[in-house]
């Protein structure tokens, strides 16, 4: 199984180590992980201006760093999504590849996805329900939450149970 992974981190901190765990563990049950550091990258917001639907045939008009998403995005069987929580949500930087992805709907072949969370806090409902709202619009399947909060984050016992989640994919 092919799994891309968007990293909504603009640090290298504590959702690297989640993905790390996460990349391992699905490497050692055979699939083909690639990451995508959508946190460092340039994306604008979505103009809302429909060009994708009328016009573009499921291409956006706006020509940044989406591009660089949009292969894996779509020849991936899964998607996970990757952030720390920032004023309870996900990092301006995935919300915005989260939304611009609208220009295709559904992945073309993902039927599956997830979420990593990490936090100082453990306030993860805006971004849980966001998420659950993003599978549910494009019908692919919830394989799983898991977050990391305060001294959780880079713990060998979190990691260990992110590795051990990814193995089951």
């Amino acid at each position: 199984m092919k799994i891309a992974i968007l990293n909504g981190s603009p640090r290298k901190e504590n959702t690297a180590a989640m993905i790390e765990a996460f990349r391992e563990g699905a490497e050692e049950a055979g699939h083909e992980v690639e990451v995508l550091h959508v946190g460092k990258m340039k994306i604008n917001g979505c103009l809302a201006c429909e060009y994708c639907h009328t016009k573009g045939e499921g291409k956006c008009i706006q020509k940044d760093d989406l591009e660089k998403i949009m292969p894996a995005y779509l020849e991936s069987d899964m998607v996970v999504f990757a952030s720390p929580i920032y004023y309870f949500a996900p990092t301006a930087q995935l919300e915005a590849a989260w939304q611009r992805v609208y220009c295709i709907g559904k992945p073309a072949k993902a039927t599956k996805a997830a979420l990593l969370l990490s936090s100082g806090s453990g306030s993860y409902d805006a971004a849980i329900a966001q998420y659950k709202a993003f599978t549910g619009y494009v019908g692919i399947q919830d394989m799983g939450v898991c977050t990391a909060t305060g001294d959780e984050n880079k713990s060998e016992a979190k990691l260990a149970e992110i590795k051990a989640f990814a193995k089951t994919l």
